[in-house]
């Protein structure tokens, strides 16, 4: 059973997904993350997007932790009314609406986002039978959406590839705990007009 590790709401418990529906983020693997992402300092007053969300349990952490406001992308109608649930206990101790379901194939979601949407903290927990190309898909989406010195957070089994990221993303840091993976991407910087000059009139590096 799942439950929140810190913050306004830590050690409430979790709503979890019925049967094998989803894959759930153990809380050992959370409690690692979110170590991490507390020392990037990427939590606080951030947008949080929680793609494949299954209970929503680390979009409901992040809001827990501080995040000014959450959406949780879930297709399945069954786990998008956990999401739901757990969303209603996190509001209640927030005493506003932090956390967002959108029942919605992650595609969809993505293609219908605004332009200027930009997120600061997005997680990615697809489910193994997604390929590696769809899977590559998905993070194209997501780039244009991205704020500057956003975190996206992968993660995938560990005997999968290492994701196929799109030119404008790139991966920082990757941790393996047991069976799972995760990866660490941020938005690539791009070369300024006179970067690029600089760079060009400099040549290629010799070695000697």
């Amino acid at each position: 059973m799942s439950r929140i590790i810190a913050g306004a709401a830590g050690g409430t418990t979790l709503a979890s997904v019925p049967g094998s529906l989803t894959r759930p983020t153990t809380d050992r693997v959370k409690e690692a993350l979110f170590s991490r992402l507390d020392a990037f300092e990427v939590i606080a007053d951030a947008r949080v997007l929680d793609l494949y969300a299954g209970s929503g349990s680390l979009g409901v952490e992040s809001a827990s932790r501080g995040a000014r406001a959450v959406d949780l992308v879930e297709s399945d109608g069954k786990a998008s009314e956990v999401c739901q649930r757990n969303a209603d206990l996190i509001n209640t101790v927030a005493r506003r609406k932090v956390v967002s379901v959108h029942r919605s194939k992650v595609e969809s979601f993505l293609d219908r986002a605004q332009d200027s949407v930009r997120w600061d903290l997005v997680f990615l927990d697809p489910p193994y039978p997604l390929d590696e190309p769809a899977l590559a898909a998905v993070l194209a989406k997501l780039l244009p959406h991205l704020a500057e010195g956003a975190v996206v957070v992968v993660e995938r089994s560990s005997r999968s590839a290492e994701p196929s990221w799109p030119d404008g993303m790139e991966r920082f840091a990757e941790r393996k705990y047991g069976e799972t993976k995760l990866w660490f991407a941020e938005p690539g910087v791009e070369e300024t007009g006179e970067e690029a000059d600089a760079a060009k009139d400099a040549g290629p590096e010799v070695s000697g």
